[in-house]
């Protein structure tokens, strides 16, 4: 292991994702979960608990950067899970079901402690600095795959 504090690249920056990744399976795996899944509840969660099934897929897939069958089988796992539901009101529409709610609830609060342990002792500045440097990266990179899309 390196004494010298690397410069942020790509290796570095997949190297990190990778390893927080790899603790919030563990807590997933607890949970009967996988990390497609949880993202999907969490953009239902943000939406308010009910979203439109196209509005979800566009979300998921501008977040995991995957295909839309990928997003559908998700959803068809949440909701043969009883995690997710069709909205009885509007069948366009999911929503969140206790279930659902109780697996987001619980594995977030899970990886807000592995997070707490992660990021101990860095200062707010660093954080900020990090903050900053990894969401140039990823705009500049949405905006690449746009342009590769268009």
């Amino acid at each position: 292991m390196s004494t010298t504090t690397p410069t942020v690249n790509g290796r570095v920056i997949a190297l990190a994702h990778f390893a927080g990744r790899a603790l919030l399976e563990r807590v997933l795996d607890r949970h009967g979960a996988t990390f497609h899944q949880s993202v999907t509840l969490r953009v239902v969660v943000a939406a308010g608990e009910s979203i439109d099934r196209g509005a979800l897929v566009t979300e998921v897939n501008g977040l995991l950067k995957t295909d839309d069958s990928v997003v559908h089988a998700v959803i068809g796992e949440l909701t043969a899970a009883r995690r997710l539901e069709e909205d009885p009101a509007d069948p366009s529409r999911l929503r969140l079901t206790d279930a659902g709610r109780e697996l987001h609830e619980s594995t977030t609060a899970e990886a807000a402690e592995i997070a707490a342990r992660l990021y101990a002792g860095i200062t707010a500045d660093e954080l900020a600095v990090a903050g900053g440097v990894l969401t140039l990266v990823t705009e500049r990179a949405n905006a690449e795959l746009a342009d590769a899309a268009a």
